[in-house]
């Protein structure tokens, strides 16, 4: 099963590449151990995109910008996948996944693939097995892979750890914006575009690019060899987008040339190999007979205040390791 699904992925089958994900993103344990062979299978096919991550408070437009980035880049010959990540709700457990109905154009268009995933419980902006996801899309031969997070916060900096390229997306107004951003976020940005630069509010955005390109050079930059750009631009109108794109390229052609791509690649795959270490080892945890029995007594005394949760937090890993 497993080497014809690769097979067909790697001849650039959309409904195999579909099926994969959704094999990946399974939580079966018969299903990971598929998955785990797939990516083996798929690992000397990767490695030959661009990935980018983009990020944004909700409703700067990120959708709009990332279908007005991938239909240029379509138009250009390139092949482009998009990851698009949806909040789950802490309430209900569910996720709209939307991103396809907002962008209707890329969504259908042969030269572009969109797969929205829900973000579940993974702090980050990120899907846990978006990684994966990546892997999978440049086996099947798309050469732009664009990572789309849920929005800014300060848990939100994972996908830095799995993209070459961090672009931060800010609507037009730089005062407020500029202290509501977490220097954090700031300090991984690559490009920071402003977005909405059209009619009545171009004059705004422009003024908006001078705040962050003087906040920008008292920060340290991500990337030794790169100096973060500000750019404006208008998704809605397609203004300023073959820009930001000609910035990428020229990111990717600096870091390339210094060999810094290739150390952010090879510290992507260390981050990918302690996350999912982490990940593997907490539900190991969680499902220990002896852990598993011990939980509601200690939830239990922490909630009514008579264990602090460092105590029970202790009690469950020494229980784990002793197994009793």
């Amino acid at each position: 099963m497993i080497q014809p699904l690769a097979q067909q992925i790697i001849e650039g089958d959309r409904r195999a590449l579909a099926k994969a994900i959704t094999l990946v993103e399974s939580t079966r344990a018969d299903h990971g151990e598929q998955a785990v062979q797939l990516l083996a299978e798929l690992m000397p096919h990767t490695g030959k995109s661009i990935r980018i991550g983009v990020s944004g408070a909700p409703g700067v437009g990120k959708s709009t910008f990332i279908e007005s980035l991938g239909n240029y880049l379509t138009g250009q010959g390139h092949q482009v996948a998009v990851l698009a990540v949806d909040p789950t709700s802490a309430v209900s457990g569910g996720s709209i996944l939307g991103d396809k109905t907002r962008m209707e154009a890329l969504s259908v268009n042969p030269k572009a693939f969109v797969r929205p995933s829900p973000a579940g419980t993974t702090l980050g902006g990120v899907t846990r097995r978006t990684r994966e996801s990546l892997l999978l899309c440049e086996a099947a031969g798309y050469d732009v892979i664009i990572v789309e997070t849920v929005g800014v916060g300060q848990s939100e900096t994972a996908v830095s750890d799995m993209t070459d390229m961090f672009l931060l997306l800010l609507s037009p107004g730089g005062g407020d914006d500029l202290q509501g951003i977490k220097r954090g976020i700031m300090e991984l940005a690559d490009l920071v575009l402003v977005n909405k630069a059209d009619g009545d509010q171009a004059s705004i955005a422009n003024q908006t690019v001078s705040d962050y390109r003087g906040a920008l050079q008292f920060m340290q930059a991500r990337t030794p060899g790169w100096t973060p750009k500000v750019n404006s631009c208008s998704a809605l109108e397609g203004q300023g987008i073959a820009q930001a794109w000609a910035v990428v390229e020229d990111f990717r052609a600096v870091l390339t040339e210094s060999g810094e791509l290739e150390g952010l690649r090879a510290r992507q795959a260390k981050a990918w190999m302690w996350a999912e270490t982490a990940a593997e080892l907490l539900a190991d945890l969680r499902n220990h007979p002896a852990v598993s029995s011990l939980v509601p007594e200690l939830e239990a005394a922490v909630l009514a205040g008579e264990l602090p949760a460092i105590v029970a937090a202790q009690r469950l890993i020494e229980t784990y390791k002793t197994g009793q």
